[in-house]
């Protein structure tokens, strides 16, 4: 994708600050972080979302992504978030592909995800239109 910025980062066209590169993926910090050390992990290979993604490359992000996470939880995190944001609905801002590893820090005071109540019988007709999608061929 010429216009992609993610893709200009990994033709080095634009600079970041790299913490892991293999033949299939790119590590670098986020220049907007939630909190310092916010990592995003991109395909080299332009994918729009995880959907796109070809099995082996999304197994070996995850592979990744857990040997950064337990990096950056040495260096000094309490924790860490994991997220994928697939399409603008989700919060996806660029269209490449990419897992975010955000620190977390006791008292960082962040947001978490707010719960909601379902109503009576919710659980279980989300639950069936999801089985019944996952038995399509």
């Amino acid at each position: 994708m010429e216009d992609c910025i993610f893709c200009k980062i990994i033709k080095n066209e634009i600079p970041s600050e790299k913490i892991y590169e293999d033949d299939l993926v790119l590590a670098f910090l986020d220049i907007k972080p939630v909190n310092i050390g916010h990592t995003l992990i991109i395909p080299k290979k332009h994918f729009e979302n995880l959907f796109e993604l070809p099995e082996e490359i999304a197994i070996h992000i995850m592979k990744i992504t857990k040997k950064i996470g337990l990096a950056i939880k040495k260096s000094g995190a309490d924790g860490v978030n994991i997220s994928i944001n697939n399409g603008k609905a989700a919060g996806q801002i660029i269209f490449h592909s990419h897992t975010h590893i955000i620190p977390r820090f006791i008292g960082d005071n962040l947001p978490v995800w707010p719960a909601k109540t379902p109503k009576e019988g919710q659980l279980k007709e989300i639950a069936k239109k999801i089985i019944e999608e996952l038995a399509r061929p």
